[in-house]
């Protein structure tokens, strides 16, 4: 699917065709969500289970193939996941270990979901892939139960994180596709704050997240291949990609 974004359309269309390649790529960027969930997902399951007693309903929005929905039903939760992106949805229960994952193709600005019906809503990496993230932060308010948690990932808007995120990837990576990001559709963590307040989410963490420059991070750059090895890290700093959670009022 492409949406109007400013002067560029957003090429959403590519998630289509990477069937099993959400798994085994390593000359796309893919590989680069892969090895940011590899650092992501114990963090949010660590969060869960610091506010948690037990196992907890979670939504997650814009799934994919169910890199941390499925690793979410490992660790005991119930789950849903929602994405526009069928065939990514396909492989998302092809990998599904419990075959307990509710898995559906709906748009995240109308949710299909009665309110108040999730413990924690998640929104990795897909903020910055809509036209108007305060609809589906509204819409992931909506299905939050009261003190829920809605946990975040985007991009800040800024010069470098253009460089990085943007040119970079196309630069480093040999298959990134063209308009995989929309620097317009990138988001100033003040300003996702303030959308967060206006549907009674409030933030309580933000962390900066950054690649790990090392050895992997330079061989990417001689072959435009994504090593198996590659890390990414939390970081003081918000000025490329960030993550963090807020809690229903």
């Amino acid at each position: 699917m492409e949406r109007q974004a400013g002067p560029q359309t957003i090429n959403n269309a590519f998630y289509d065709e990477l069937e099993e390649g959400w798994y085994t790529e390593s000359n796309h960027p893919i590989a680069l969500l892969r090895a940011e969930n590899a650092t992501r997902i114990p963090w949010i399951i660590g969060e869960i289970g610091r506010r948690f007693a037990g196992p907890i309903s979670v939504l997650d929005i814009g799934c994919g193939a169910g890199l941390l929905t499925n690793a979410l039903a490992l660790a005991g939760h119930s789950v849903s996941g929602i994405d526009l992106s069928v065939t990514s949805l396909e492989t998302a229960k092809r990998h599904d270990a419990t075959g307990k994952v509710h898995y559906e193709a709906a748009n995240a600005y109308s949710l299909p979901f009665a309110d108040a019906s999730f413990d924690v809503v998640c929104a990795m990496d897909v903020l910055e892939h809509v036209e108007d993230p305060r609809l589906l932060i509204a819409e992931a308010s909506r299905v939050l139960k009261e003190n829920g948690f809605f946990f975040f990932h985007t991009f800040n808007r800024n010069p470098i994180s253009y460089l990085v995120i943007i040119k970079g990837v196309e630069w480093f990576v040999r298959n990134a596709p063209k308009h995989m990001h929309v620097y317009s559709l990138f988001i100033k963590p003040e300003e996702l704050s303030f959308m967060c307040r206006d549907f009674a989410l409030n933030v309580e963490s933000i962390l900066g997240f950054r690649p790990v420059i090392s050895s992997s991070f330079f061989r990417m750059l001689f072959t435009r291949k994504v090593p198996a090895n590659f890390a990414f890290r939390f970081s003081k700093s918000l000025t490329t990609g960030y993550c963090g959670y807020a809690q229903k009022n």
